[in-house]
């Protein structure tokens, strides 16, 4: 009669350095946060390798494997593994803006003198533009002018291989192959927060120009919207302009200074878990033009109204005075 022998192990057998070196360097951010949870043992490795978390952050977002960023996700509160915890979430739009009187008033106060935007941009998964960008936020021409941060200066292109899709279906299959990360960086109260949907919410051509615009898109909690799009130009898909606007429920754009308190908000707001952000993200961009397009509707009724009673108004006026001046 044979006998067999179970032996078991757990992993606290297994030597930190084997771990360190072998297992976790092979994980993704979203498994290292999952495989912290499992042990004692497993979260005092994983939440106190920085280089481990600052590999993570270089190798999801390349944009951020810079001196100069770099510096700034040092002083973060834990900082790579809290950048990548910021970053890696969006701002949850169906959260009451709790914060936001605050926000608002210590604006003045304690507002950042420039934002940093860190934008990642691939192209059938492989890196097509990879850049940071500054903008300060203090001057009377921020403050005043629409909101608008521009990754490319104007005469600058990026060159692609990208066909040029002549078909509504060749949009369709564009945007499955597009794919961009926005992280805005408040460097004063060291926040960060992803802006973009992932994947496009929209992929047009231009009825005149001819010129391509892929859209992304996020929500915020007041309603607002944060749009980012990509333009390629007509005859050669080059990457002519990316550019992040913010606009209200109306499809304004609006001011850098109201643009700062609603992104100052979603910074210190409530996050939302982005496992489902593309479909999200295209569901509430469809619910928001529609709304735009009930709130646009219902603006023309309510002018049309108002225009036929100062018809009304001015043709009783006018016949008044014409019987008047009849009968006297």
């Amino acid at each position: 009669m044979s006998s067999s022998t179970v032996i078991t192990c757990s992993i606290s057998a297994v030597h930190s350095d084997i771990i360190e070196t072998h297992i976790l360097t092979r994980l993704d951010g979203p498994t290292l946060a999952s495989t912290a949870c499992v042990s004692s043992q497993l979260y005092s490795l994983i939440t106190c390798d920085e280089t481990l978390w600052t590999n993570i952050c270089h190798s999801t977002w390349p944009s951020t494997n810079t001196p100069r960023l770099s510096h700034v996700i040092s002083t973060f509160e834990k900082g790579p593994r809290s950048f990548f915890s910021d970053s890696f979430t969006n701002p949850d739009p169906t959260a009451t803006a709790t914060a936001a009187v605050a926000t608002e008033s210590a604006s003045n106060h304690d507002s950042p003198s420039y934002l940093i935007s860190a934008v990642d941009i691939y192209y059938r998964n492989k890196l097509m533009l990879s850049k940071i960008v500054e903008t300060e936020t203090v001057s009377g021409w921020y403050q005043c002018s629409p909101f608008r941060v521009d990754l490319l200066d104007p005469k600058d292109t990026v060159a692609t291989r990208i066909p040029y899709p002549d078909t509504e279906e060749a949009c369709q299959e564009l945007a499955e192959d597009f794919t961009l990360s926005w992280i805005l960086i408040d460097p004063t109260r060291r926040r960060a927060m992803n802006l973009s949907s992932n994947k496009p919410v929209s992929v047009q051509r231009h009825w005149l120009s001819g010129e391509v615009q892929v859209r992304f898109a996020s929500m915020l909690s007041g309603g607002e919207q944060c749009g980012i799009v990509i333009t390629c130009g007509r005859s050669q898909m080059h990457v002519r302009e990316v550019s992040l606007q913010v606009e209200d429920t109306d499809g304004m754009h609006l001011s850098g200074k109201d643009s700062l308190v609603i992104l100052q908000r979603a910074l210190e707001g409530k996050r939302e878990n982005n496992r489902r952000r593309e479909e999200e993200g295209k569901r509430r961009y469809e619910h928001y033009l529609e709304m735009r397009r009930v709130r646009r509707e219902r603006k023309l009724r309510t002018e049309w109204t108002l225009d036929m009673l100062f018809v009304a108004f001015g043709v009783f006026i006018f016949t008044s005075l014409g019987l008047f001046a009849f009968w006297r």
